[in-house]
């Protein structure tokens, strides 16, 4: 048995999903007909209280078009240092939108209001115009850290005040809200523009949304267009979303339980220094006296996969796919290392 924890988007479609998929009703998205498409839009933009959506391959595009729309050449997108938006797409943020970036540092991935006033740059010649904040929830390289929509709402506020745009990559937003107990639709309230990801712990086999205005969302379906993101007959890969917002949100506590325990177990290891506080389905463990390259080789003979995540870090996340069974056998595999 192969225990793969490198990521929540190695998960298979249940077999509730693949029936879901292949009676699908499909047509040409990119001519605005596939009616399978248009459902997944209209239900993930009603959940979140939004006025559009818009599917695209993946949650690198759905971030990186919002970037696109909410910048211009020589503007600046404050974020976190740690951000996806910034670390893990490619350099997109410069190469797509011509922009610059202000990193910030904060708890576990996090940044607040005040950090967030004091980056805004002036009025000067010598400084890129301040357009956009960016925040990430969860926090990925926080371990799978959650913001409270109450540190949301201060940072809104800032934005308004500055006349800035507030997007969310919330990639694992459903992880944080099953979490928090939060309404979609209070969260959708405060950003102009949020990107979730259906491919990982919802378990679809490809695909992200942005959600936005009436007017962001018509841009934004052209920007996708020249970024060769239209997809055709897409309702196939739309209507696991569909199964997934329907069937696979409230199961994201199993994940975080088992990451939970997860966290436990390698905390016990004696060349683990620290297991980040484990919010969510992310568990990160820092080690002392061994090199995460030399870990994950002793890992990989037991035939267990992460990643490394840093120069003393590895990262394991939780998913649809990892079960009770295989959360007791890690346990038996690395008390044994």
């Amino acid at each position: 048995m192969i225990i793969d924890l490198r990521s929540d988007t190695l998960t298979r479609p249940t077999p509730g999903m693949k029936e879901a998929m292949f009676s699908a009703s499909i047509g040409d998205d990119v001519f605005g007909e596939d009616p399978t498409v248009n459902a997944l839009e209209e239900k993930a933009a009603g959940l979140f209280g939004k006025e559009a959506a818009l599917f695209c391959p993946s949650g690198t595009m759905t971030n990186q078009i919002a970037i696109r729309l909410h910048t211009r050449i020589q503007t600046e997108v404050i974020c976190h240092k740690n951000s996806h938006v910034y670390l893990y797409e490619g350099g997109g943020i410069m190469s797509n939108s011509l922009a610059s970036v202000k990193l910030l540092e904060g708890d576990l991935g996090k940044i607040i209001a005040d950090q967030v006033q004091a980056a805004i740059n002036p009025d000067d010649v010598h400084a890129p115009e301040t357009t956009l904040v960016s925040l990430e929830n969860t926090m990925n390289k926080g371990g799978g850290s959650i913001y409270k929509l109450e540190e949301i709402k201060p940072i809104r506020k800032v934005c308004d005040a500055h006349g800035l745009k507030l997007h969310l990559d919330g990639a694992r937003l459903f992880n944080a809200l099953v979490e928090t107990g939060e309404r979609p639709a209070d969260w959708g309230a405060q950003f102009d523009s949020i990107s979730i990801c259906l491919s990982k712990g919802l378990g679809c086999p490809v695909g992200s949304l942005l959600l936005g205005s009436k007017a962001d969302i018509k841009r934004a379906r052209k920007v996708r267009k020249v970024w060769g993101g239209g997809m055709r007959q897409a309702g196939f890969l739309a209507a696991a979303g569909i199964y997934a917002l329907d069937h696979h949100v409230d199961r994201l506590k199993e994940d975080h339980l088992r990451a939970r325990a997860l966290g436990e177990m390698l905390s016990q290891q004696n060349y683990v220094s620290e297991v980040y506080p484990v919010a969510t389905n992310i568990v990160i463990a820092r080690l002392e006296g061994m090199a995460p390259e030399d870990w994950l080789k002793e890992l990989s003979a037991k035939d267990i996969k992460a990643v490394k995540f840093g120069s003393d870090l590895v990262r394991f996340v939780t998913h649809l796919d990892f079960g009770d069974d295989q959360l007791e056998e890690f346990g038996r595999r690395i008390s044994v290392l």
